[in-house]
């Protein structure tokens, strides 16, 4: 059973092809991290391109909802080490005793978290809106390798996979006898028993899955079909070559300045 976090709708979003998708993507992750100056240049991409896309496809409250459970921890602890640790910082915008908060360090903790939103951000997008399955066969499609494809298509499902697993193991533990809740220290002594089930069940899914490769001829040289055929217009394909001229012109700006 696969499990993913894809939300099935009716939107212009979902009906883009998943190439066009992905180019979008990693394009703006490439802009997001060669963009230096301003400092804010990563939020203006997330607040002006991400946020109106998640929403033209209906799928904002999931998507706000998981970069608060993925990237909110790691964002707070960011700022707070940054702005107390900053080497090299100069302009002190608070004080108390022997803590400073320093500009320098503020404004690269920001500067960071904005990129960290773009690239979660869109990875979150395609998740959402984009069904492994329809990913796969776009990608063979146009002309990619299906084991490459297959990797692209499972990378996006490792996440949800592992949560479904978790859920599973956890559910099954409890009815077992295991406390998996209460106070901190008894369940981080909960997390040894259901850590082992995890991880074995994680290798056992890998030889599945290359047993499944093989039973469809992954591996047979030659062309192959599909039963399910992705429309590409003409207009996504030229919008693609553009977004990638965009991502190298970011790149080049970025050496040169």
């Amino acid at each position: 059973m696969t499990t993913t976090f894809y939300v099935d709708r009716s939107s212009p979003l979902h009906g883009l092809n998943p190439v066009t998708k992905l180019v979008a993507g990693l394009a703006l992750i490439v802009m997001a991290f060669a963009l230096s100056r301003p400092w804010w240049a990563s939020a203006v991409l997330f607040v002006v391109v991400l946020v109106p896309a998640v929403a033209i496809g209906g799928v904002q409250r999931r998507f706000f909802a998981m970069l608060a459970k993925f990237l909110l921890p790691l964002l707070v602890m960011l700022f707070i080490v940054q702005s107390l640790f900053y080497p090299g910082g100069r302009e002190v915008i608070f004080g108390l005793g022997p803590i400073t908060v320093e500009r320098e360090g503020v404004l690269f903790a920001a500067q960071t978290a904005s990129r960290l939103l773009v690239l979660v951000g869109v990875f979150a997008a395609l998740l959402l809106t984009t069904h492994a399955g329809r990913m796969m066969a776009a990608l063979v499609q146009r002309g990619m390798s299906p084991k490459i494809s297959y990797v692209v298509s499972a990378t996006l499902q490792i996440i949800p996979n592992f949560q479904r697993r978790a859920d599973a193991i956890v559910q099954a533990q409890r009815a077992r006898g295991l406390d998996t809740e209460g106070s901190r220290w008894r369940r981080a002594k909960a997390l040894v028993p259901l850590l082992s089930p995890l991880v074995l069940g994680a290798f056992t899914e890998v030889g599945e899955r290359a047993v499944a490769i093989e039973a469809r001829a992954f591996t047979v040289r030659g062309p192959k079909t599909s039963l399910v055929v992705i429309p590409d217009s003409r207009t996504q394909q030229v919008a693609r070559w553009g977004l990638v001229l965009l991502a190298v012109g970011a790149v080049v700006s970025r050496l040169w300045v």
